[in-house]
């Protein structure tokens, strides 16, 4: 079929396409409406490919956009394209994929991979075989179109390419693609590696079968003068790394070398590529063996990786040391990710889990392009640290000397840099040395280059565990006095840094902060009225975390005095459907949970519009829900942030609570919240649902009969922190129920236990199952203790390592009632129980005492001698606690 376009059609789509290269907004809008009309006629879709392969009179961007838009209207409804618009299409991409533009030969590769993405690789079965032929074509055009067609294909269908569903196509294509590895071109070399490279993560069989001819072809283009070559190399010997350490073992010793040199290439994407390979391979068992005698080579290599370089500079406007008037571009603000709360137990080791600086290695420079050679150098230097500990300092302690103390600011900063990316790893092996390297930063934080004074307040925060278990005049007083100047810096990168770097310090720090309260305070609140915008969210973190750090000693008017005033002020004067809501609602919750009863003269108007964001969120869902081609959808983040915000006044106030419940209609918004599509949205309800039992639980009894049938649907681990928040709420309610939490116990008791013995439970949820299952038995013994056996073994394990708190005693009275009514239940796995016995430190006296009756019954029970053979297992300090404290 050959489709011919009419003249006057064709001139108006051509016209369209040049309106649409307009900057102007207001024509931009009208060539939007145009196309809306232009796509209810079938064969406009005809034009747009007859511009792109056929209308060689039009200069090549206008071609490339009429296929760009064709592409879109692909994705959108392909489905709806009669048979011969499709059809012709098809024909046309195959047959002008040799164009001798490169741009066109892209545009129409691009087009292809989204037809077949759109479910046609089944329906377009000469697609596969025509492009591989097309690759033996002599002519050069043909080749790299047809190659660049098939690397799209590969990108955006590999999982398809090598499954039954198409005849494993992969057992022809793999073994094509080897041979033109060897091409005389550089560009489908690159084409042919990158291609192959698609199908190492997956382990396609058909990739694995030629594995050997694989890595020995990648070795003979080690090599290559073409450094996009290269750089598809190194990335092919990054995943095989992963995928197939197996095969490269016998060669390690000389990819290591080649990938030591690929590491200071002079492309920039060919070392970030190779750079790569070490942040692998320091995943892999044998990093240490491996690398232990390339130390010496690898570290300065690395080390010299982390400068900035001239692009680097000019980008972060190194130059420029006083910006804190110029106000923030919108676009330097990057989406902030309000993190729902999840309800979490206090344990035996003190740190809180999950605060590890993983993630934080990009502080000091996140607005380059985002991943650079001088960060992946410094995350590879942070994870071999980790790997190899002290064994590494011997390669760097000498270098650091020559960094940290030269003249030039860059070397400096990189030496500031390395100093930060090893605190983790290399910690024990620092001490020594940090009595002296501590001043020498802070003496960095007063430097006269704004980037070495903002890597130094990074550096110094990974050492901020250290410095506050030493005598706080020492470097605790000193750094901080320093850290806070550097808070109200002229530079606004600066600001960034040193208020990220004083939120770790109070992490640290807590109590230790109290008697510099007045002072922390006074610089805190200065920075409000100088930040620009994007500081002023990261200001609101540092406050936040002050008051998690101190808690209630904030509780004093004269601060509550210094810090309230400019947070009501910026909470009155943002509007309701502004983000910057975010963080200050975040940071009002910890100061509420700190002030405690210090809150109440703030609580009512906040919480009045905490209330009131949740109401116009569900409002707007429910708008759209019902008219979706009318309205936005909602941005639930705003209803998120309000119910946790809530949690905290709950918390914080307590009883207090009470008369602002009273007043509002917020349970029934929780009834809705609770049972919201979005995981996050039903996760901060039942954190405010359990708050709301502790506080004012006379308000949420009426709703009990509703809310129940709810959280025993939401006991699905499937959505772990929504499951671990409706665990804990449940359990919360048992306590105020009592008794009449009967007839609710069949609604949930069940899944609970199937929670309890799930393998691969995360822990915290695994101890809120605990503690709820316990509490449950404590109100209901007579309905939960007939399955005592089925659950009491993985109770006591996860129960063991919590500390003794109010919800541990309320759990184990539970465990223990249920043992009198069902004793039998816990034979099998007494000695769990004494275990878990064991573990409290100082339980109260009535519970000690029930204790105490269940070992010595259970010993009276089986007689001295089973006894003493029982207790033979016990490990040797279980058997002293227990004889210590329970003469047993």
């Amino acid at each position: 079929m050959d489709w011919r376009p009419d003249e006057e059609g064709l001139q108006q789509v051509l016209q369209l396409l040049k309106d649409s290269q307009s900057p102007d907004t207001a024509t931009q809008r009208v060539v939007q409406d145009k196309l809306k009309h232009l796509n209810q006629y079938p064969d406009f879709n005809n034009y747009l490919i007859f511009v792109l392969t056929r209308l060689k009179s039009e200069d090549e961007p206008t071609r490339s956009l009429s296929g760009l838009i064709l592409k879109n209207n692909v994705k959108a409804h392909y489905q709806s394209f009669p048979q011969p618009v499709s059809e012709f299409i098809k024909q046309e991409c195959l047959n002008s994929i040799g164009d001798s533009s490169s741009l066109i030969r892209a545009t129409i590769g691009i087009l292809i991979t989204t037809i077949a993405s759109k479910g046609e690789l089944q329906t377009w079965p000469e697609l596969l075989p025509q492009l591989c032929n097309l690759l033996n074509s002599e002519d050069y055009n043909t080749c790299e179109g047809a190659f660049g067609a098939l690397q799209k294909i590969c990108e955006d269908s590999s999982e398809l390419l090598d499954s039954d569903a198409l005849n494993r196509p992969l057992n022809i294509m793999i073994p094509k693609f080897l041979q033109f590895f060897k091409h005389c071109s550089p560009k489908i070399r690159s084409h042919a590696i990158a291609c192959v490279n698609q199908f190492i993560t997956d382990r396609a069989q058909a990739l694995m079968d030629n594995i050997d001819t694989f890595i020995e072809h990648l070795f003979a283009l080690a090599v290559d003068e073409d450094p996009e070559v290269r750089k598809n190399v190194c990335r092919a010997l990054v995943m095989l790394l992963e995928v197939r350490i197996d095969r490269l073992l016998p060669h390690m010793h000389s990819i290591i070398q080649y990938m030591l040199e690929r590491t200071q290439d002079s492309d920039e994407n060919v070392s970030l590529e190779a750079c790569e390979f070490w942040l692998t391979l320091a995943d892999q068992p044998i990093c240490k063996d491996a690398l232990a005698n390339h130390l010496l080579q690898l570290i300065p290599i690395l080390v010299n990786g982390m400068k900035y370089n001239e692009i680097d500079i000019i980008l972060l406007k190194g130059d420029v040391e006083e910006d804190e008037t110029v106000p923030d571009s919108e676009q330097d603000i990057k989406p902030r990710f309000h993190k729902s709360r999840t309800v979490t137990l206090q344990h035996e080791e003190d740190r809180a889990e999950g605060d590890d600086d993983a993630d934080d290695e990009d502080d000091d420079d996140d607005t380059l392009s985002d991943w650079n050679l001088r960060k992946c150098s410094a995350a590879a230097l942070d994870v071999l640290a980790n790997v190899f500990r002290e064994e590494l300092l011997p390669h760097l302690l000498p270098l650091l000397k020559g960094l940290l103390f030269h003249p030039e600011w860059v070397i400096k900063e990189s030496g500031i840099l390395v100093l930060g990316a090893i605190a983790e790893g290399c910690m024990q092996g620092m001490v020594p040395y940090l009595p002296e390297l501590i001043p020498h930063l802070i003496q960095c934080l007063s430097d006269k280059k704004a980037l070495v004074r903002s890597i130094a307040c990074w550096t110094l925060s990974r050492y901020a565990h250290w410095v506050v278990s030493q005598p706080p005049d020492l470097y605790l007083k000193p750094l901080m006095t320093e850290l806070l100047k550097r808070i109200l810096d002229s530079n606004k990168r600066v600001q960034e840094a040193a208020c990220s770097a004083f939120a770790t310090l109070e992490e640290e720090a807590c109590t230790e902060l109290v008697p510099y309260l007045s002072f922390i305070l006074d610089t805190l609140v200065f920075a409000f009225g100088k930040y620009q915008h994007k500081n002023l969210l990261i200001l609101y973190d540092a406050i936040g975390t002050l008051a998690d750090s101190v808690g209630h000693h904030l509780n004093q008017p004269e601060y509550i005095q210094k810090l309230m005033p400019p947070l009501i002020q910026k909470w009155n004067e943002l509007k309701d459907e502004d983000k910057d809501l975010f963080p200050l609602l975040e940071c009002l919750s910890s100061i509420a949970t700190a002030l405690q009863s210090g809150f109440l003269p703030y609580c009512e108007p906040v919480y009045q519009r905490c209330v009131t964001l949740v109401q116009k969120t569900l409002a707007q869902a429910m708008m759209y829900s019902q008219h979706p081609d009318q309205y936005e959808a909602p941005d639930k983040d705003f209803m998120i942030v309000a119910l946790d915000l809530l949690s905290g006044l709950a918390e914080g106030l307590g009883g207090h609570v009470e008369q602002l419940v009273a007043r509002s209609n917020i349970m029934t918004l929780l009834f809705q919240c609770m049972q919201d599509i979005m995981p996050e949205v039903r996760q901060s309800s039942f954190a405010l649902l359990g708050d709301l039992t502790k506080a004012c639980f006379l308000h949420v009894k009426p709703c009990i009969s509703e809310f129940m049938p709810i959280l025993g649907t939401n006991l699905n681990p499937e959505f772990i922190s929504v499951c671990n928040n409706a665990t804990w709420a449940i359990g919360e309610i048992c306590m105020q129920m009592g008794a009449e939490m009967q007839p609710y116990v069949p609604m949930v008791l069940n899944n609970l236990v199937e929670i309890i013995n799930r393998p691969n439970t995360p822990k915290t949820l695994l101890e809120n199952t605990a503690i709820t299952i316990g509490r449950l038995g404590c109100v209901c013994p007579q309905e939960v203790a007939p399955m005592l056996q089925q659950f009491i073994r993985p109770w006591c394990t996860s129960l063991r390592n919590i500390r003794d708190n109010e919800e541990k005693d309320s759990a184990f009275r539970g465990i223990c009632i249920m043992i009198g009514v069902n004793p039998g239940g816990v034979v099998q796995d007494f000695i769990f129980f004494c275990d878990a016995v064991a573990s409290w430190v100082s339980p109260k006296d009535d519970l000690r005492d029930m204790f105490y009756k269940i070992l010595h019954g259970f010993k009276e029970q089986v007689g001295e001698e089973n006894w003493n053979q029982f207790s033979e297992q016990f490990p040797p300090l279980l058997k002293e606690r227990l004889a210590a404290f329970y003469g047993v």
